[in-house]
């Protein structure tokens, strides 16, 4: 493993599975509501200064220091463990019964329409959080947290707004429509009566023709179709109900069905009776059998082409019982066949394929097929249900899936902990790695006389003050050591729990160079709960700002992420300068987003469902697998910045050069192009 070489080598804990992955780490849950769904990794680290590898682009620093690995910021959870997910073969699972890897149908928006599509489960967790129960017009329910997402016919909209702040998220509210097809009818269970009717259904009794196959056995029923889940369906039914001997046999060009036992063909005969009165469960698996015999899926039409005449009114009289509509179509085809066709679309095709369940799954594929708003799915209540309840959430290709006949809003992966051999999605919010070591690494390796005191950066891959510090308080003595040993270092944060530390860096910036830096973007409240949510609001880190400046703290502003399209107009960059400008920032520096890999998957995940007239802008600026917009639209932003600094008495910082390096350092700053290299993470 690639961590291995980095930790002591410390008794393994038997009990903790991340061993494979961090062998030799302590495993710990706490519970506390900040916490839930979290696990830490607690590992004894070997070594803590870290230097970068080769020559990153415009990256100002050598060495850098990373207590954690993992992020706390994130991330929202969404659905009941019950709710049923839409699988790629037309079933339904239980999203707590989902694996990582499963199909399932996500959506694609595909010109003007947005389209079902197969994709894959990337990761799955769960935590507990305060339930609400979503109600439809249809009757469809739904049990999710305030912070999960549905896409109405107005975009994707919350649970619930924010309970304070200047701007509400865009939430459901009554009236609202989701889209999607509507609540999944429950699949039948497998009784008795249901495996009769589907026997009825697809064995027909052969007439004596003289035939033998090999054995010289007669073939005393002939199977409706080839189909190979039929014919294991069919057996398998046939064992169940006490038939041993009964096997598949050529019939010429079909498939039959014989028997070693008299008492084996005399149970068949017995099983293929038609109820005297009808019963819902000989239904449901009459029709399966009928269509998995004779029926089509083909370009969003259901038929179902008799072959048997004696099958069409019991076929007829079932969809009715159930109250299906379809039609009797004129048109005979050239050998004389029957065609019932089933009206209702998608969301009555899938109600039959859930209700009766066929076998031959091939045909119950609903992929390609566009979305549509026929279907009455409108909001009729948002109760909260005054409890608790664990939640679950996956990760998928496409962003999304089906839950419960709508479509539903899905957690995205990032890149940062692949290197742990530990996955992007939900790993990186969920399963912290803590070097929980830190202060005294750091001690042991500032003494050596092969360290030379290099400025040393944190903050640059994960929030050294992210949630997790204010439970592990490893940057206390990680400060008290650099300052001890009077060696230069930077901080680039978006957490405000810096300021618990305020007294230990003006200490520090007593005896050396000492940098702080926040990270602060844009000042939209509604864009920031959208993409960075699990971080503290604008607000706040502008009021951290103005408490460290107001306590002699010099603090430069990385401003950073500059959304293309959501916050880069010229009006937008002057009111986060003006602020900055007035919360006491000693330097701004722009900076557009980056899309590095797993960033950009998240990032270009949540821009298709929120913004998608944005894309194809995004497309220009980031063309194939391009990490940085281009060196001219840089300096566009960066000219906007320099003139809103100009306005407000602030010179500007083309490059992060010296809010990333130190106060004070004299050193030549990078060339434009060469700013862009430094990566900034979004959470």
């Amino acid at each position: 493993m690639r961590w291995t070489h980095l930790t002591d080598s410390t008794p393994p804990d038997a009990t903790a599975p991340v061993q494979q992955q961090l062998p030799g780490a302590v495993v710990r849950t706490f519970d506390t509501p900040g916490f839930a769904g979290m696990t830490f990794y607690e590992v004894r680290a070997k070594s803590l200064i870290n230097k970068v590898a080769g020559e990153p682009r415009g990256v100002p620093f050598e060495y850098t220091i990373n207590p954690y690995r993992g992020c706390t910021h994130a991330c929202s959870y969404c659905l009941a463990g019950d709710t049923p997910v839409l699988m790629a073969d037309g079933r339904t699972t239980p999203i707590s019964q989902l694996r990582v890897g499963d199909a399932i149908i996500g959506t694609v928006r595909e010109g003007s329409y947005r389209r079902y599509a197969v994709t894959h489960v990337r990761d799955k967790w769960s935590t507990v959080k305060p339930a609400y129960r979503v109600t439809l017009r249809d009757g469809t329910e739904l049990v999710a947290s305030g912070d999960h997402r549905f896409l109405t016919d107005r975009g994707w909209k919350h649970v619930t707004g924010t309970r304070s702040g200047p701007e509400q998220r865009p939430h459901l509210t009554t009236g609202n429509k989701l889209m999607g097809t509507g609540r999944f009818a429950e699949q039948p269970k497998e009784s008795p009566e249901y495996r009769r009717g589907y026997l009825h259904a697809v064995l027909r009794p052969e007439p004596d023709t003289g035939y033998r196959d090999p054995y010289g056995t007669v073939p005393r029923f002939r199977l409706a179709s080839a189909e190979p889940q039929l014919l294991s369906r069919t057996i398998g039914y046939l064992r169940e109900s006490g038939v041993h001997t009964a096997e598949y046999t050529p019939l010429g060009q079909r498939t039959g069905l014989r028997t070693y036992a008299r008492r084996d063909l005399d149970l068949i005969g017995v099983l293929l009776q038609r109820p005297a009165e009808r019963d819902a469960e000989w239904d449901k698996g009459f029709l399966a059998g009928v269509f998995d015999a004779e029926g089509s899926h083909t370009q969003g039409l259901w038929r179902v082409v008799h072959t048997d005449p004696e099958l069409v009114e019991p076929t007829r009289a079932a969809l009715r019982a159930f109250g299906f509509d379809f039609v009797v179509e004129d048109r005979r085809d050239p050998i004389g066949l029957l065609s019932l066709r089933l009206l209702g679309g998608l969301p009555e095709k899938l109600r039959f394929f859930h209700l009766t369940d066929p076998a031959v799954t091939k045909r119950r594929t609903v992929q390609g097929v566009a979305i549509k708003g026929a279907v009455p799915l409108h909001v009729t209540s948002i109760e909260p249900l005054g409890l608790e309840l664990p939640l679950w959430d996956i990760t998928t290709g496409t962003g999304d899936f089906i839950a419960n006949g709508v479509v539903s809003h899905n957690c995205f992966a990032r890149n940062t902990h692949s290197y742990l051999d530990l996955d992007t999605g939900h790993d990186f919010d969920s399963k912290i790695v803590v070097k929980v070591n830190a202060p005294e690494v750091l001690r042991r390796e500032l003494a050596s006389p092969r360290w030379d005191g290099k400025p040393i950066a944190m903050g640059t891959n994960v929030d050294c003050y992210q949630r997790a510090e204010g439970r592990y308080q490893l940057m206390p003595g990680i400060i008290g050591a650099l300052s001890d040993w009077s060696n230069p270092f930077s901080i680039l944060t978006k957490g405000t729990l810096i300021l618990r530390d305020l007294p230990l860096l003006q200490r520090a910036a007593q005896r050396a160079r000492v940098s702080v830096a926040f990270s602060i973007g844009f000042l939209d409240e509604a864009l920031w709960r959208s993409v960075e949510s699990g971080t503290p609001s604008p607000s706040r880190r502008l009021d951290a700002v103005r408490r460290m400046t107001d306590a002699g703290v010099r603090v430069g502003v990385l401003m950073a992420p500059i959304l293309p399209g959501l916050s880069d107009s010229e009006e937008q960059l002057d009111a986060t300068v003006g602020a900055l400008v007035a919360a006491g920032a000693a330097s701004i520096t722009p900076l557009v987003l980056h899309l590095r890999p797993g960033a950009r998957e998240w990032y270009l995940g949540w821009l298709a469902a929120n913004r998608p007239e944005l894309v194809p802008f995004y497309e220009r600026l980031y063309p194939g697998k391009r990490a940085y917009v281009s060196a001219d639209y840089q300096r566009l932003v960066t000219a906007k910045v320099r003139r809103a600094c100009r306005r407000h008495g602030l010179p500007a910082r083309d490059t992060p050069a010296r809010d990333l390096v130190m106060i004070g350092e004299e050193t030549e700053p990078p060339a434009a192009s060469e700013a862009a290299g430094v990566q900034l993470t979004l959470l």
